[in-house]
């Protein structure tokens, strides 16, 4: 790895099953180094006992040719033994990792804060890029580049979506078709909440109620709804009064497949 570096170094970290979500950011890596490095890692640290490591989606040929087509100039895709030679420690970024997927995937953001610190001393990138769809692990990570003094600049680009508003992700492979279908009700019901944020002043109460009524409206139709909640962007802390910057953030699973989303309220 170390060997193949020159000049401006771009690092996008992925799991891999590329999509168009990923590929945007690899591209916009692209205009801004002389080596663009795409790391490819299904990290088992940060998936929690009965989740889907075994059966994550993987075509590491598939991402080869789509991160070429790009203009990734480095495909680096270690073994987990070569991440994971013996090695014990582990890197906890309290607070913000504590509420929402932190409470319902104990560990997970301790396998992620660990692997992206690996990687970001494995590469000595100049930057790294990561999407917003995953809103809490930007704010986990930024939090530790800021904590630990870490030599990298960190920047988090939007969500990419279907055509229909589905968040792009690799899990959305799982999605039966009539499961797919239901799925676009996520985001349109999060942009639902996040317009009515946006009108005005409201009280706590109202808010709660709008937050309600949208939950009540996912269980409905078959969404099984782990938390839907207005929040502050940077630290995850949940709100009772929106403010322009503000998002609103959801995890629900319809049939087998777990969806996160967010949304950020915009006057």
């Amino acid at each position: 790895m170390k060997a193949a570096r020159h000049g401006r170094i771009g690092l996008v970290p992925t799991m891999g099953a590329f999509h168009e979500g990923h590929l945007s950011l690899m591209r916009e890596a692209r205009k801004d180094c002389q080596t663009l490095v795409v790391s490819l890692f299904v990290n088992p640290t940060q998936f929690a006992a009965g989740e889907d490591f075994s059966k994550y989606p993987r075509n590491e040929l598939r991402d080869a040719e789509m991160a070429d087509s790009v203009g990734v100039d480095v495909l680096f895709a270690p073994t987990t033994e070569e991440m994971y030679a013996g090695g014990l420690t582990t890197i906890s970024v309290k607070g913000v990792s504590d509420r929402w997927e932190g409470a319902h995937r104990p560990g997970h953001f301790d396998g992620v804060a660990t692997i992206v610190c690996k990687l970001f001393n494995i590469v000595e990138a100049n930057f790294a890029i990561f999407g917003l769809k995953d809103l809490q692990q930007c704010a986990v990570i930024r939090r530790m580049v800021v904590d630990l003094n870490l030599p990298i600049e960190v920047r988090f680009a939007p969500t990419v979506r279907e055509a229909d508003g589905l968040a792009m992700s690799s899990r959305n492979v799982y999605l039966s078709p009539e499961d797919r279908v239901t799925a676009t009700l996520l985001s349109r019901e999060l942009r639902t909440c996040a317009d009515s944020f946006s009108q005005g002043s409201l009280t706590a109460g109202e808010v709660e109620r709008i937050l309600k009524d949208g939950k009540s409206l996912l269980e409905s139709a078959g969404f099984k709804v782990d938390y839907l909640n207005l929040v502050d962007t940077e630290s995850l802390e949940p709100k009772t009064t929106p403010a322009d910057g503000d998002s609103v953030i959801v995890a629900a699973r319809i049939g087998p497949t777990r969806l996160i989303d967010n949304v950020q309220l915009s006057k």
